[in-house]
């Protein structure tokens, strides 16, 4: 007998109303690649601009002295291309708090459809040993206003 796996049932597509931040963007000509999309690069530049605008959001004030957060990892899920001219969304969400890092769920979309699903993890560390430390108890409580409701 032939055992298969069941398989997964499609996960549901992100909606711009899971993510607390949001930032608008638009796709430049110069963001293109010889195909006339967006070249993949450049999606993580798109995602940046939608953490750094959450980071530096004068009411969130994660600065801690002493720390800095440093990008450890990036997942990003291509899901349609984008073309030039457009408008985009990118909505931002913290995922998840581990001891000295924490994730943070985002996509981007076009007129309400999503066009790419990112995953990052920011390390905590520690500005004099170069080194994890430990995501200050201040950060996490200003950081967990901005949870992601997705799944």
């Amino acid at each position: 007998m032939n055992h298969q796996p069941s398989p997964r049932p499609p996960r549901p597509a992100p909606q711009i109303e899971h993510y607390p931040h949001r930032v608008a963007e638009i796709v430049r000509f110069g963001d293109l690649d010889p195909q006339g999309h967006v070249n993949q690069a450049v999606f993580l530049t798109y995602f940046e601009s939608g953490r750094v605008a959450m980071f530096r959001n004068p009411d969130l004030g994660i600065g801690v002295p002493g720390i800095t957060y440093v990008m450890v990892r990036m997942e990003v899920d291509y899901v349609s291309e984008l073309h030039w001219p457009a408008n985009i969304e990118i909505g931002t969400g913290v995922a998840e708090f581990g001891r000295s890092s924490f994730k943070v769920a985002q996509a981007i979309f076009r007129d309400g459809v999503c066009c790419a699903i990112g995953r990052a993890t920011l390390a905590c560390m520690d500005l004099q040993t170069r080194r994890a430390t430990p995501l200050p108890e201040e950060a996490i409580a200003k950081l967990s206003c901005w949870k992601y409701a997705g799944s």
